[in-house]
């Protein structure tokens, strides 16, 4: 008798696959979607490769309900629902912590996943706008391999591998590689970035599954660092501000300015199965990211220097129009250790069905921010009708000290359990507990330097309940509530006026519905949704102190559709309708009391479709829109509303080999991207990409 041969293949669902996804980890465990209680977006790799999105900022930009600010310091922080992302830390990396600034690019993400709403219960401080999760991909067990090529608009070149290789029975292993090189982004930023990654997975479905995974990122990229705004005449009134009228690719910088990155981790992830339906996932991951920024931030010269002697408005905007440019140094490193923890059982109980998800967690985060010593070379005057004009200074004069250290150590333990009541019926509850020990320490430019230091202590109870209704296969109805609390440490600084401030607290309520088609390829979902901060910091211009004497609310309604139509037939969509945000207490100085928060548009939504018109020949567009929007700090105008749109095309040669075409911003439209009250971040203009896919 010959052995017996047992053959496995992976069935695990990849995000390249299609645009709907059905399951997620962002809930800590594996769960299906639907039984997650708030507003989940989950965008694929299939439509990050359609769109042409190469980084995180433009997945979350061709979403809806996201805004970004443009920071003094570059550090661009993202907003949602008018509340702060990226700056409390609420940006991760299969589900732990990815607290750095850095250009985070998607050549290894299988998707990305944006959960709307409070989520401290999930992950501990922060969280009160919601959370992004980048999905790394995984080792397979198959033999499949792609190359993609891309040229472009601004002598762009980019170049994408994905190797995957079974090495055994239970065993793979994958690579992805990433070199991207461009004059232009399509709004002045020069890009220079290589990448690679890998993960090793063994033990694949069995008992006890292991994973090694290794990143590492280098960007060298340009910077369009600010384009001021302008008013039609010197004495319009400030309500009338508005955009240059200039190209939106125009750089102003110095061609030495640069914005430099690594973002180095690897990652040890051990899965224990004790039976089908109880599962241990732990992770360890030691990551090291380091940030060296000199960019330019340029203003329109006084009236004394202009050509024509006059204050600079558009009315008198010409090519001789001449701009000032000063220096925005950004230098730092970070260094963090995370271990997590996380138990996922299905059992009954007490007569009831359970999914109980429980948990802990762990995090040392180390930042060390440096400042400029030394001689600081002047940068030379340019013109308006001079953009990309050459000028550079040495940077290599410049020396550097540490100006500050932040040093924290938190843990977390969770649980929550989701109930079977009743045929139709799921209550879930849960509690989370953190504790946070930050320290924080000031040097002085003397020599030697006085060090000023700062601790902070914290412990917080998060809680979130929700009742979900399923009265079939289809549809699944719920409300939910949850809480969060941002800590003053949340941007790894310190300072008298906020040390010993408590957090932050808030609270989201929401209450949706989720609907799958019969043959489970098409899904939408709808969330009226409340996020209300109870005790918001302020700054009381009396005593100069911090102070949580602030009070805001936003009130509206998130909705998706993603899937299949038909069979040729494919969409992703999304919208946010706020019509109620405000103000409810502020201090004065602050946010006026009464008026609508900052970076809270009305509307704002993204469509994206696809058509299989012929077995070669495959046809997409979309719309990206945002209404009207008031800069950080409500300066008393609005950035004006905007609608770009984009093309693409996909032609399949033969088998393993297929060319798109994209288009992206097609009518080269101009608008602000990242908002601040005396700048913004221009969108990117036209870009054309034809990229070239080979598999094997």
């Amino acid at each position: 008798m010959l052995p017996t041969v047992r053959i496995r293949a992976s069935a695990e669902p990849q995000g390249k696959d299609a645009y709907q996804a059905t399951e997620t980890r962002i809930g800590k465990g594996k769960q299906d979607i639907r039984d997650i209680p708030q507003s989940l977006t989950v965008i694929t790799q299939k439509v990050m490769d359609d769109r042409g999105l190469t980084n995180v900022k433009e997945v979350l930009k061709n979403t809806s309900g996201i805004t970004f600010l443009a920071a003094e310091g570059g550090e661009e922080d993202i907003k949602i629902h008018g509340i702060s992302l990226q700056s409390t830390g609420d940006v991760f990396i299969d589900g732990m912590r990815d607290p750095a600034f850095y250009d985070r690019d998607t050549f290894f993400m299988d998707k990305v996943e944006l959960l709307r709403g409070s989520a401290s219960l999930l992950f501990g401080r922060g969280s009160t706008g919601g959370a992004v999760n980048q999905v790394n991909k995984q080792a397979r067990l198959a033999d499949e391999n792609e190359i993609n090529v891309s040229v472009g608009s601004h002598s762009a070149v980019r170049a994408v591998g994905d190797f995957n290789r079974r090495t055994g029975e239970n065993s793979a292993i994958r690579i992805g590689t990433m070199v991207n090189e461009a004059d232009s982004n399509g709004a002045g930023s020069k890009i220079s970035k290589a990448a690679i990654a890998g993960t090793v997975r063994w033990g694949i479905d069995q008992q006890d599954e292991f994973s090694l995974t290794g990143f590492a990122l280098k960007n060298d990229n340009g910077m369009n660092f600010n384009v001021r705004w302008i008013r039609p005449t010197a004495t319009s009134p400030v309500g009338n501000s508005t955009l240059i009228p200039v190209d939106p690719n125009n750089y102003y910088g110095l061609a030495s300015d640069f914005n430099k990155g690594t973002a180095r981790y690897v990652t040890l992830t051990h899965t224990r199965r004790f039976s089908p339906n109880v599962e241990l996932l732990t992770k360890i991951r030691a990551a090291n990211y380091t940030r060296d920024q000199r960019a330019t931030l340029w203003n329109f010269g006084g009236a004394a220097v202009q050509p024509d002697g006059l204050p600079v408005s558009i009315a008198t905007l010409s090519d001789r129009t001449v701009l000032t440019r000063g220096l925005q140094i950004k230098k730092q490193d970070m260094q963090t250790v995370t271990a997590q923890s996380d138990l996922s059982a299905k059992f009954k109980g007490l007569g009831f069905d359970h999914s109980l998800q429980a948990g802990v967690d762990f995090a040392n985060e180390k930042k060390q921010v440096y400042a400029s010593n030394g001689p600081i070379p002047a940068k030379p005057n340019t013109t308006i009708g001079t953009p990309f004009d050459g000028a550079s200074v040495n940077e290599d004069v410049r020396t550097f000290r540490t100006n500050n250290e932040y040093t924290s150590k938190a843990y977390g333990v969770y649980i929550q359990d989701l109930i079977q009541i009743a045929p139709s019926w799921k209550v879930l509850a849960g509690l989370r507990y953190d504790n946070l020990d930050g320290k924080y320490d000031q040097y002085s430019a003397a020599v030697p330097p006085v060090t000023t230091s700062y601790r902070m202590k914290i412990s917080e109870i998060s809680k979130r309940a929700a009742v979900l209704f399923q009265p079939n296969e289809q549809w699944s109805f719920h409300l939910m509530g949850a809480t969060s609390f941002n800590s003053s440490g949340d941007t790894y600084s310190l300072s008298p006026a906020n040390v010993n401030v408590p957090p932050e607290q808030s609270v989201n309520v929401e209450l949706g519905a989720k609907w799958d088609s019969a043959d489970g390829k098409l899904s939408a979902r709808a969330g009226i949704f409340r996020n209300k901060k109870l005790q918001e910091r302020n700054t009381d211009p009396l005593v100069n102190l911090v102070t949580l004497s602030g009070k805001r609310h936003a009130s509206g309604l998130d909705m998706d559709l993603v899937g299949r139509i038909t069979a040729e037939w494919e969409v992703f969509a999304n919208f946010t309708w706020m019509p109620d945000a405000k103000i409810d207490v502020a201090a004065p100085g602050a946010e006026g009391q009464g008026a609508r928060p900052s970076m809270t548009p009305r509307y704002s939504g993204s469509l994206w479709t696809t058509f299989q018109t012929t077995q070669k020949l495959r046809l997409g567009g979309g719309l990206n829109a945002r209404s009207g929007q008031q800069p950080f700090r409500n300066p008393g105008f609005y950035a004006p509303k905007f609608v770009t749109a984009d093309l693409m095309a996909e032609y399949a040669v033969q088998e393993p080999l297929l060319f798109k075409l994209m288009v992206s911003n097609v009518a080269n439209k101009r608008y602000a991207d990242s908002l601040y009250p005396t700048f913004y971040v221009p969108g990117t203009g036209r870009v054309l990409t034809l990229t070239g896919t080979y598999k094997f």
